[in-house]
């Protein structure tokens, strides 16, 4: 294999493979990068973990159709501190691969290609187009509320299902048993009948990294136990969690009486300031409600107390109720407008927090005791 491509293009495509691969691995093929050179022109980077795939297809200059697999991410740090501008010439041949650019070369120890593990993926019967505007909403409005516990591994992502109601939507949630997040948005074209997926958090990451450079739609094809994400010049392919999701809709609360409105800006900063005083155990900022005046406090047995009244619109019975600082933060960060509308019931029940009953996103946030 021969082939020569710029240092931007083979670094802008390393840095997308490379993230896959993770650092520390049993088997040695998958700390590489797969390089396959083909006679028309393109060079395929393709790095797994056995679990997500990334396949990137680039232009290059191919000499010797060929291919090799060399470390990931030793070949991204070379990349990385090639010139500027610099053709890079790669060659593979007899276990080695040669990187030259400029008066600097590289000899890497390869892998044989065929050696290298592929994901089936089997027959994705669903597909269909969703905006990349719109699958970065998705990820940016849920993502926080992923669990990271690896023992309820069925809410270590978000869950994608298709819902009939006024119109047929898309709706995507993540829950961590704390709060949850959810997003609705216009069911695409090609999706009806699609089975309930849940897509793991790693797959989420990488999906989110590659959106930042895609402005059109994204491809997405699924079956049961795996999803594939077209996005131009890359292919993300990922296993599915098999598992059950919670019936989240049980505790989205419907019958919260008391509304709060309130500038989500000001209510943020409140809760940051009033927050810096809390310990790790106390992370709990408290809440006193009264008819349009609202008093944040946080009370450390190490650091002391601290309060902040924010103006907000509420004209129901006063009461006080507790959040972990860091969840409503999260929220809070994720609400656009300029008044965000807190649904209670009481000090013990859950909390709703969205923009509006039309906006897309949907929170609920359970209260701590304080």
């Amino acid at each position: 294999m021969k082939a020569t491509i710029e240092r931007a293009t083979l670094l802008k495509s390393l840095s997308h493979v490379q993230s896959v691969v993770e650092r520390r691995n049993t088997i040695p093929i998958l700390s590489n990068v797969l390089i396959e050179a083909a006679a028309d022109g393109t060079l395929k980077l393709m790095a797994t973990d056995l679990d997500l795939q990334i396949v990137e297809t680039v232009e290059a200059q191919v000499e010797t159709a060929g291919a090799t697999t060399v470390s990931a991410h030793t070949l991204f740090d070379i990349a990385r501190k090639l010139p500027e501008g610099s053709q890079v010439s790669l060659s593979a041949a007899e276990g080695k691969m040669q990187v030259i650019a400029g008066r600097a070369r590289f000899n890497l120890q390869t892998l044989p290609r065929d050696d290298f593990p592929v994901i089936a993926e089997g027959e994705l019967p669903t597909k269909f187009e969703l905006s990349a505007a719109i699958l970065r909403q998705i990820i940016d409005k849920t993502r926080f509320a992923i669990s990271t516990e690896e023992t309820r591994y069925y809410l270590n992502g978000i869950f994608l299902h298709v819902s009939d109601e006024a119109q047929p939507v898309l709706k995507a949630a993540a829950t961590d048993g704390h709060r949850l997040a959810r997003v609705t948005v216009p069911r695409p074209d090609g999706a009806a009948g699609m089975p309930d997926v849940i897509v793991p958090r790693k797959c989420v990451g990488e999906l989110r990294k590659l959106l930042d450079e895609v402005d059109g739609s994204v491809e997405v094809s699924l079956s049961a136990t795996k999803v594939r994400f077209g996005l131009g010049s890359a292919i993300l392919t990922s296993k599915l969690i098999d598992g059950t999701f919670p019936d989240y809709s049980r505790v989205i609360p419907i019958a919260n009486d008391k509304l709060l409105k309130i500038d989500p800006k000001s209510f943020m900063e409140g809760v940051d300031r009033v927050a810096t005083i809390a310990s790790e155990k106390t992370r709990a900022v408290k809440m006193a409600l009264e008819r349009d005046k609202i008093t944040l406090s946080v009370t450390s047995p190490e650091n002391g107390t601290a309060a902040e009244e924010v103006p907000g619109d509420y004209d129901s019975d006063g009461f006080e109720i507790g959040f972990n600082a860091r969840y409503l933060l999260d929220i809070l960060g994720q609400i656009e407008g300029d008044t965000v509308e807190v649904h209670l019931a009481d000090a013990a029940a859950p909390t709703l927090i969205r923009e509006n009953d039309t906006a897309p996103a949907l929170y609920v946030l359970m209260p701590m005791r304080v």
